[in-house]
């Protein structure tokens, strides 16, 4: 039994005329009629009653045409996604983030992505946010979840996923729960040693008139959280970093009503933007986002 009998025997069956079903199925009439008496021969039952006047399905007939039609109906469906298999986005993507971002933001992206593009693989690579752009455009990733700046590249393009605040954190033994009651003469700062948080948080210095007392610079927001819990001063980590800090319950939040939030989305170069495997995840992230 195969495939191609089972459509003969299902159009014929429907037809209930040789010449007809020989005809639309591109056979000879005398083929057809082997075909039928084969499947007749393999089931061990008569499928047609046929004379040169009519033919009539059989009570067999019947059951075999019900399977038939379950069988090519299973075969129509696991061919047309054997080829959406074989036409989906294929390849590796590799996409560069903090590790705050792998936990926060990316999960559900990829998430989505995967269940949409089961043929791509992605590849993770982590490290300070700050060297995102840096990242994509020495090509050592194809997509960076990225904060955006007033000086972002110009040969880069941005989409945007969330917006992220900034907070002000304190060692939580120090008991201090408004701006008011840092003397920041004395209390001394944890700055980032680049990116969005540190011009950010010198650009609040500058307009609040303070001149903060650095003691230390470090790379990553997430060793400021480490440092301000070990008691060694204040300083501006964003939101989403200490919500997935574990060193959180050893800090206090002060709250500063007029600090910029920033901007986190997915970058890559814009000459590669509609490249189809970069091009699909920034068309997901919208609908995720």
């Amino acid at each position: 039994m195969d495939f191609r009998s089972l459509q003969l025997f299902n159009h014929l069956a429907s037809s209930l005329h040789f010449g007809e079903t020989a005809e639309a199925m591109y056979v000879s009439p005398s083929t057809l009629s082997r075909a039928i008496q084969r499947l007749e021969d393999e089931c061990g039952v008569t499928l047609l009653k046929r004379n040169n006047r009519s033919v009539v399905l059989t009570h067999a007939g019947h059951k075999m045409l019900s399977f038939s039609t379950e069988v090519l109906k299973q075969w129509d469906e696991i061919r047309r996604e054997l080829k959406e298999d074989n036409e989906a986005l294929q390849g590796e993507l590799s996409v560069f983030c903090s590790v705050t971002a792998s936990q926060s933001h990316l999960p559900a992206l990829l998430k989505a992505f995967r269940a949409r593009y089961p043929g791509v693989d992605i590849r993770l690579v982590t490290g300070d946010p700050a060297l995102a752009n840096t990242k994509v455009k020495l090509q050592e990733c194809d997509v960076a979840i990225a904060i955006n700046a007033p000086d972002f590249p110009t040969d880069m393009t941005f989409t945007p996923l969330d917006k992220v605040p900034l907070v002000l954190i304190a060692p939580r033994d120090w008991r201090l729960s408004e701006l008011s009651q840092i003397d920041w003469r004395k209390h001394q700062v944890i700055m980032p040693e680049h990116g969005p948080t540190r011009r950010i948080a010198y650009h609040w210095f500058a307009e609040h008139g303070i001149r903060p007392n650095v003691y230390a610079s470090v790379g990553g927001n997430e060793a400021i959280v480490s440092m301000v819990a070990l008691e060694c001063g204040v300083g501006y980590v964003p939101q989403v970093v200490l919500d997935h800090s574990t060193m959180a319950s050893s800090v206090s939040k002060i709250q500063v009503a007029d600090i910029e939030a920033y901007e986190l989305g997915l970058s890559c170069l814009r000459a590669r933007r509609h490249e189809p495997l970069i091009d699909a995840l920034f068309s997901l992230s919208s609908a995720v986002v």
